[in-house]
């Protein structure tokens, strides 16, 4: 592959990543709930990839057991949107950033145990060292905590749909599940709306939040989706995985810019978002670096 070539799709994954760290832009601008945005997200996400795979003309009929594999993992996304979105709205976008890169955290001690694999000795140091920056911004922002919580536990969510996908995906097509989680999160956010009465809410939308949610469903959901599996097929997975670390420094870079002094928390926040940022964006190489150096040892053991 030339250079020019894998600077250009460096590009495309660093606009894809810019273009998530936008989406707790637009959850902040948009008016409504949390969980009447993600409705209309997903619908919105689930017609676009469904135009987009008419279009380039896949297969998309899938066999029954993977149907409710599917809709039951979009299940855990639309929880994961709803977690992330209503924490940007009782807190900001830069506190619900940061709580999301624990994901880290939890996929490092859930994957080991959900595929009966022993817990990596890096994983836990770095697991502990992401314990002690959200530990700090929990002592210097307490005025956050329910927003705090609910970003803790939108990664839980992510870290559980992120661990089924690495496993279907190697039978399936990613743009497929993904067609198919987006119709689970609507089906299943559709029918906890069903119960709680939130359809008897108002759920008309404004003009500008009608354009917020097109960006968010089609730009930030289908378009990116699409531009991030496109890349991963020229790019190494070490290198998509350690930009796809700074998507939280893009998306408070973004909110500070925009939401000026709403945005501006105390030293100790920084502080703390310094210790988790650092922990999850050298993480993938220093496990990288360590992997290299073991097979270094076992071939020379050969010869």
């Amino acid at each position: 592959m030339s250079k020019i070539k894998i600077n250009q799709n460096v590009l495309i994954l660093h606009l894809t990543i810019l273009i998530w760290g936008f989406t707790g832009i637009l959850g902040n601008l948009i008016s409504i709930s949390a969980i009447h945005l993600v409705w209309y997200r997903v619908l919105i996400a689930a017609i676009s990839l469904w135009i987009y795979l008419a279009v380039s003309k896949q297969q998309i009929l899938v066999k029954r057991k993977d149907f409710i594999s599917f809709i039951m993992v979009g299940g855990v996304v639309g929880l994961h949107w709803v977690l992330f979105f209503y924490a940007i709205k009782v807190s900001t976008v830069s506190v619900a950033l940061v709580t999301l890169s624990s994901l880290t955290l939890y996929t490092s001690i859930l994957e080991p145990l959900i595929n009966k694999k022993k817990i990596a000795l890096m994983d836990m140091l770095v697991g502990v060292v992401i314990i002690m920056g959200i530990y700090m911004i929990f002592q210097f922002e307490s005025n956050y905590i329910e927003g705090i919580l609910a970003g803790l536990a939108c990664a839980f969510c992510a870290s559980i749909f992120s661990i089924a996908n690495a496993r279907m995906v190697k039978k399936s097509s990613a743009t497929v599940i993904t067609f198919y989680e987006m119709l689970g999160a609507f089906f299943w956010v559709s029918v906890f709306m069903l119960f709680s009465g939130d359809f008897n809410e108002k759920m008309v939308l404004n003009q500008s939040d009608l354009i917020y949610l097109l960006i968010l469903g089609v730009l930030c959901t289908a378009v990116a989706y699409v531009l991030g599996v496109a890349v991963m097929k020229e790019l190494s997975a070490f290198t998509v995985a350690l930009t796809t670390n700074l998507e939280p420094v893009y998306g408070i870079l973004l909110a500070m810019l925009i939401f000026g002094q709403k945005e501006t928390m105390s030293l100790g926040f920084y502080g703390g978002a310094a210790i988790v940022l650092g922990a999850v964006f050298f993480y993938p190489y220093l496990k990288t670096k360590i992997e290299k150096r073991k097979q270094d040892l076992v071939i020379r053991k050969i010869y």
